[in-house]
């Protein structure tokens, strides 16, 4: 086998984190200043490479300001999806509790991602494809929320299904932006456990104790205001 056709998978993996690094960096001047921090100059130099090395990734600041806005969006979804296809699929009320809770604690719920995502929000008035991205990744979050509750053990009823996905989902939104932007009010574990009684009393299901377990450090835990 020739050397190059050896090299080329790693060249590819190169430069897919090359990209990744990228975004990184975006996101990173924008939790800390806002969009306006994250120029092409400032991106290349938190990244370490230069500015016209950019233009090989993306043919233009917004396009790396798009890719990274549907990176901060996926990724939440990823996240909760993990965390409820880590349990057996023959515990659907389990599953829906992990999806539920994965959206309160880090990485999903933490200053940074959630003054990332309300930077990058208000773009979607004046750029389409920003408000493309946002209504895509929002009816993908939304969809796997409604396979998760129709999963449920009770009669079926899509419509029913679509109504409670819209309202879970509006609930755990609410929750995420408080829970992000004002940590400090809350003590923890408390905001997942309002979501999880509030969403259980919505469906009508009592989620395990295990779901509100609270995995993030304890040492600076308040009580509740």
């Amino acid at each position: 086998m020739p050397a190059s056709a050896l090299r080329r998978p790693y060249r590819r993996e190169g430069e897919e984190k090359r990209r990744d690094d990228l975004i990184a960096a975006a996101m990173a001047l924008v939790a800390e200043g806002g969009t306006e921090a994250a120029t092409v100059r400032a991106i290349a130099a938190r990244a370490g490479v230069t500015p016209g090395l950019i233009r090989h990734y993306f043919q233009s600041k917004e396009e790396l300001t798009h890719a990274a806005y549907r990176h901060v969006m996926e990724s939440m979804t990823q996240e909760a999806l993990r965390a409820s296809e880590s349990l057996p699929e023959d515990d659907p009320v389990a599953r829906l509790a992990a999806f539920i809770a994965a959206n309160f604690r880090p990485p999903v719920m933490t200053p940074a991602v959630v003054g990332v995502w309300a930077s990058y929000m208000h773009l979607g008035r004046n750029d389409p494809v920003m408000h493309a991205i946002h209504e895509a990744t929002y009816l993908g979050y939304r969809d796997r929320l409604q396979d998760l509750i129709a999963a449920l053990p009770r009669p079926a009823d899509p419509a029913r299904d679509r109504r409670q996905a819209i309202a879970c989902n509006a609930l755990i939104d609410g929750l995420w932006i408080e829970g992000g932007s004002l940590p400090n009010s809350f003590a923890t574990g408390e905001v997942q456990r309002i979501a999880l009684d509030g969403i259980g009393a919505m469906l009508g299901v009592r989620f395990p104790a295990s779901a509100y377990s609270d995995t993030s450090d304890t040492s600076d835990r308040k009580t509740a205001p």
